[in-house]
């Protein structure tokens, strides 16, 4: 549905941005800055017009700019779309071409829709429904009307130009990720996480992650898969910085001097507070973490408060009400599944004691945590933190939030 045999357009709608209002304009500029920097090195050029943002390419770069489109946050769907003259015949004549574009492919039925934003243009949205099914009835005799179940939408929106195209493809929705700070996540090697970060980014937040290493109790084959972990999840963003912090001595400290029911919970407290640390030293707003409420001991809500219980900022759950089977299909869905389930246990599995506490006190675990003496071992695990970033746009850099 090119425009042109060398440039190829694609039509994106953008779902929730339309109800910001007076801060529409805003999510808009960082939605163009965003895909501008997916875009570096295609050629694309993108524009706006009323509700609607235009990506032209070349041909050679339609792969490329594809896969953006199917992974950035802020758009509710999107099109490769035929770009035409605004006359009769040329709109005709675009809606029979596209409709055959899809003949071509085996479907068999279709419908045509319509949207007039330009009211001079001289047919209203029935007449081009008519009129354009009609003419692709007399052109493909093959092709048949279906208005309840087509198997192919014909849409054609007559704006500055007239744009016509076929089979719409969902995007992401959400919001542009930048539009709503930035968060730190407590990535492990598990289904949850990955999810969780995901979630945030769909609701406009810049996302990085801090993955806690027990080597040689974890293997580095466990550390390169929360590190595919991350590009895949910062695929979705403008990237992820992921800072792994070495936790062998606190996790030896907790083993050696805790009652052995409350290491999950201890080990829990002190990567709050070492990622708490590196929040406020970086400027992040928030934690975020992948527990769902009783899914496994630690996260039972009197547990959940004991982990909490020492951190001032908040701690966002996105997956808090949520069932493993609908964890499981967004990690499916997202790409990530396939590389969690991969059989290398992070140090949370391999310390985790027979019978845990499942009713903690935060008093009690307070008191418990004091005795630990960690914060020495915390501020020095930061210190010799790896900082590596995952799935940066071309530019290298992340926008600024």
């Amino acid at each position: 549905m090119e425009t042109s045999d060398d440039t190829i357009t694609y039509l994106l709608k953008l779902g929730e941005l339309t109800l910001k209002g007076g801060n529409r304009a805003g999510f808009e500029i960082i939605l163009k800055r965003n895909l501008a920097a997916r875009f570096k090195g295609t050629g694309a050029q993108i524009t706006t017009s009323n509700g609607r943002f235009y990506v032209r390419c070349s041909p050679g770069a339609g792969g490329r700019v594809e896969e953006v489109l199917d992974k950035i946050m802020g758009i509710s769907g999107w099109a490769r779309t035929r770009v035409s003259g605004k006359t009769r015949e040329e709109l005709l004549k675009a809606l029979v071409e596209t409709a055959g574009e899809w003949a071509q492919r085996g479907l068999e039925t279709f419908k045509v829709e319509a949207r007039r934003t330009d009211k001079s243009f001289p047919m209203d949205s029935y007449q081009i429904r008519k009129e354009g099914g009609q003419a692709i009835l007399d052109s493909i005799p093959l092709l048949k009307v279906d208005v309840h179940n087509p198997q192919v939408l014909i849409e054609a929106e007559i704006r500055e130009k007239a744009y016509v195209y076929g089979m719409e493809k969902k995007g992401r929705r959400g919001l542009p990720s930048g539009t709503a700070g930035r968060g730190l996540l407590l990535l492990s090697g598990g289904i949850d996480s990955p999810v969780a970060g995901y979630m945030m980014i769909s609701r406009g937040m810049g996302i990085d992650s801090v993955y806690f290493h027990a080597y040689p109790y974890t293997s580095d084959e466990a550390r390169k898969k929360v590190v595919r972990l991350a590009e895949i999840v910062g695929s979705y963003s403008m990237g992820m910085r992921l800072y792994t912090i070495g936790f062998t001595a606190v996790q030896m400290r907790i083993k050696e001097k805790a009652p052995l029911a409350w290491t999950t919970v201890l080990l829990r407290m002190a990567m709050m507070e070492c990622a708490e640390k590196i929040a406020k030293m970086r400027r992040y707003k928030c934690l975020v973490s992948g527990e769902s409420l009783s899914q496994v001991a630690s996260q039972t809500i009197e547990n959940i408060s004991c982990t909490e219980s020492r951190i001032t900022i908040p701690v966002l759950r996105p997956l808090i009400g949520m069932d493993k089977e609908q964890i499981i299909r967004t990690a499916e869905s997202i790409g990530t599944y396939e590389t969690s389930i991969l059989p290398y246990a992070d140090c949370c599995v391999l310390f985790s004691p027979p019978h845990p506490v499942l009713r903690g006190n935060p008093e009690e675990a307070g008191a418990l945590y004091e005795q630990l003496e960690l914060p020495g071992l915390i501020e020095q695990a930061i210190r010799e933190a790896a900082v590596e970033k995952c799935s940066y746009p071309a530019t290298g850099n992340a926008p600024s939030t």
